[in-house]
């Protein structure tokens, strides 16, 4: 075993052991990590308000329902109650179940799709894509926050999960995936909207990338433990952890873990 296994393991979060991902004690597990996680909790607030406001740059003419997908246990709705949040599997904490393949929504009635970390999940993108062109306003949009693919993230997500893969050079969109969490490429953002930009641009004319960008949050998120690993350090660290991040702002695309995807129907 490499010492970063042994690290690995060491900081796993112990309550998760044993569990299947796709399982429902899995939701309830990560819902009580995160209500004792003020540095995580930060990191997820600060998601959101990124999702609101490039709404808000990018959608401004739209007047439809906003809509979270692969909500998982997310508090966005506590922040902004208009907001429906979904998932593939029913919550407590959700308004309805929605499959992002295949959503139960009229065309031309949604002013914003916001997904975080669950883009990677999907089995077929392409029918994601056509599906945000059903169902978006003209003019609406999809923010999505997922694995970046940085000098820093491709390493780390290589060797942080067991049962989901960082594999850049996946020939196709699809991946048989094993469960709803269970065998994803954290890679497929980049594969999608980096690598195969060019193939988008022309499979999707009504759709238009407008924006890329690594997200600064890493140092907090990588210290907080995210969901599936012990905290680091205490969340009084983190208004400290903040300075160092905006001091390394200028090179955070070699050290960023996620970054943001905002795409715009025409």
């Amino acid at each position: 075993m490499g010492i970063f296994e042994k690290v690995r393991k060491y900081f796993q979060e112990p309550r998760l052991k044993g569990i299947n991902p796709d399982s429902d004690e899995m939701i309830a597990v990560h819902s009580r990590i995160l209500s004792e996680k003020p540095m995580m909790r930060n990191v997820f607030t600060e998601f959101y308000n990124s999702c609101i406001s490039l709404d808000k740059k990018y959608f401004g003419q739209s007047k439809g329902k906003r809509v979270e997908i692969g909500a998982g246990v997310s508090f966005f709705k506590k922040k902004f109650p208009e907001i429906l949040s979904t998932d593939i599997k029913k919550a407590e904490n959700l308004d309805m179940v929605v499959d992002a393949q295949q959503m139960p929504f009229e065309n031309n009635s949604i002013r914003a799709i916001y997904g975080i970390n669950c883009f990677h999940h999907f089995p077929d993108p392409d029918k994601f894509f056509r599906e945000l062109e059903r169902v978006l306003e003209h003019g609406a949009g999809c923010v999505l926050i997922d694995p970046y693919y940085g000098f820093t993230a491709k390493r780390f997500y290589k060797k942080i999960f067991d049962s989901e893969t960082f594999d850049m050079t996946q020939k196709e969109w699809s991946n048989e995936a094993l469960g709803f969490m269970n065998g994803a490429n954290q890679a497929l953002s980049y594969i999608v909207f980096k690598r195969d930009k060019e193939i988008f641009e022309k499979r999707y004319p009504n759709l238009e990338i407008v924006l890329q960008k690594p997200m600064n949050n890493y140092m907090r998120y990588l210290f907080s433990g995210g969901l599936n690993f012990r905290q680091v350090l205490p969340s009084f660290f983190s208004p400290i952890i903040m300075l160092f991040e905006g001091i390394f702002y200028p090179i955070n695309s070699l050290f960023a873990l996620h970054h943001i995807i905002v795409i715009r129907k025409k």
